[in-house]
């Protein structure tokens, strides 16, 4: 069996914005995805706000991500037979419940006050990754996970959603790990980590 990821040991404190430096290959998305929950480890720990996810079970892990984090993907996400509103409104009935004043709040605070009904074939590309990032925020989570949200975004959209991610996460009291291989996202934080010197199976490709 080979190893994708193999990490001693990694923190993220409350509040903290940290960007993790991943290339191609890397096992930036698989480390993520074992944060979030939608993997489990083979071993090790995995502790967010006291509670150690690798020993939930699956349908628990669901529970959990929904009340603790929000994810933001590369490709969105969205569904595309619903509008923006209502695809932040669905996000919400796996945490607390649907919130249709605060969905609306977070909507507009993304600049999208006048497209809440529209789908997301409606929408540019710049203007669909601002419903995801409203999405992620939308159960208050104390953890937002960003996989490289501005890699299919034009130069102006990645810096206005790198902007509006870490402005909004700050907002709302909820720590942010950010993956890039980009070097203009990375300049922006104050931390950076590099994943591969993390990995200590940094070598095998995923």
């Amino acid at each position: 069996m080979q190893t994708v990821v193999d990490i001693p040991q990694f923190v993220l404190e409350e509040k903290q914005q940290v960007a993790l430096r991943g290339e191609s290959g890397s096992g930036k998305t698989t480390f993520l995805n074992m944060i979030a929950g939608i993997l489990r480890p083979d071993a090790g720990s995995i502790l967010i706000n006291g509670r150690d996810v690798a020993q939930l079970s699956e349908s628990a892990r669901d529970r959990f991500r929904a009340e603790n984090l929000g994810y933001i993907f590369q490709t969105f996400k969205l569904l595309q037979g619903y509008s923006a509103l209502e695809n932040v409104l669905l996000g919400m009935k796996f945490g607390p419940g649907a919130n249709r004043n605060f969905a609306s709040n977070l909507l507009k605070r993304v600049g999208l006050a006048d497209k809440m009904g529209h789908l997301p074939r409606q929408l540019s590309t710049g203007q669909q990754q601002r419903v995801a990032v409203a999405r992620a925020l939308a159960n208050r989570p104390k953890l937002v996970l960003a996989d490289e949200p501005t890699g299919n975004l034009d130069s102006k959209n990645a810096r206005e959603v790198l902007q509006l991610i870490r402005e909004a996460c700050a907002e709302n009291g909820a720590a942010l790990l950010l993956v890039s291989h980009d070097d203009s996202v990375l300049k922006q934080f104050d931390k950076v980590v590099s994943l591969s010197e993390l990995n200590q199976a940094a070598a095998v490709n995923v």
